[in-house]
């Protein structure tokens, strides 16, 4: 890739560990994980504010590789932010259904979720035992945001348990953003 591109890393919930493929992305190609005051009691609003930031911040064209409570953070933020066209596209790894009975009280002011259309390419990749979303509710998030969408397979929430090293297909898939 000719362009020179900067990479956010949104992290979900509770934040990436070491072994998660973000943590992993960090470390080897240099990206910024966009860190958030509180991991544990997620503001919606604080969360949109420290993304506008580091849109603001990046001194490249924005790729967001977003993660869980993440794909909602980046979707949620096209929809307000006056800085979206500077994102040259997202891909949203395993968003959760925010709309299950059993979200736990600290993501609550989150169930208000953003399902338009997000102004930029996004690929959202799914997996088929994802224990926090059923695969229509995956289907849903992915036709509204307007996301070309992949099942990537039995890998449950796609993150550090899920044994994908530095997921470098991930990466791909994040790279062909940069062309869309």
């Amino acid at each position: 890739m000719s362009e020179q591109i900067t990479v956010l890393l949104l992290p979900g919930w509770l934040g990436s560990g070491p072994g998660h493929w973000q943590t992993r992305w960090a470390q080897l190609h240099g990206d910024h994980l966009v860190q958030q005051h509180d991991w544990t009691t997620p503001l919606r609003g604080d969360w949109i504010c420290e993304l506008e930031a580091a849109v603001l911040n990046a001194a490249f064209p924005v790729l967001l590789g977003a993660h869980s409570l993440g794909c909602h953070l980046a979707a949620g933020w096209a929809g307000i932010s006056r800085n979206a066209h500077r994102v040259k596209g997202a891909l949203l790894v395993a968003p959760p259904d925010l709309t299950r009975e059993d979200l736990p009280p600290a993501l609550q002011s989150w169930q208000r979720y953003a399902l338009q259309r997000v102004p930029f390419p996004t690929r959202l990749i799914s997996s088929t035992d994802d224990p926090y979303c059923r695969p229509e509710a995956t289907t849903r998030m992915a036709l509204a945001w307007g996301s070309r969408h992949t099942e990537a397979g039995a890998l449950r929430h796609i993150n550090a348990e899920s044994g994908l090293g530095d997921w470098p297909r991930g990466r791909d898939w994040l790279l062909e953003l940069a062309r869309a």
